[in-house]
């Protein structure tokens, strides 16, 4: 079994602080995917909770094992790296194909472009008709 890091109790404190703080921003995002009703509404909140939510976490782990080794830890910046740039392509390129899809198969909850909502041979500023 793995005993516990004898961290100094300034240090034991933000770690913890940081770790919960990570906690709770990645079950934020998961409740918001559990709020919203529509697809295009719950991409954003678990995209949010996880990026932000990893980011704390990793930070918390960057100052834990800086202090223990007494030199700065920075191969956990590389987690941080590859999780803030994948989640939001991920979910870009996953909101993409719904779309398209909905398209495709024409259904009414689609957003909407903005150059499709005027109608054909009227201008944005036309409102009189």
């Amino acid at each position: 079994m793995i005993e516990a890091p004898n961290l100094p109790l300034w240090a034991a404190i933000m770690v913890g602080t940081l770790a919960i703080a990570g906690a709770a921003m990645t079950l934020l995002g998961s409740i918001g995917l559990l709020r919203f009703k529509t697809f295009y509404d719950r991409l954003h909140p678990p995209t949010l909770g996880s990026s932000s939510g990893t980011l704390l976490i990793v930070a918390a782990s960057v100052l834990c094992f800086s202090v223990l080794r007494s030199r700065l830890s920075v191969h956990e910046i590389l987690i941080a790296l590859f999780v803030t740039l994948t989640t939001p392509v991920t979910f870009m390129l996953l909101a993409r194909a719904a779309l398209y899809r909905d398209r495709v198969e024409g259904n009414e909850d689609v957003p909407r472009l903005e150059a499709q909502e005027a109608l054909p041979g009227q201008s944005h500023d036309d409102s009189s008709a």
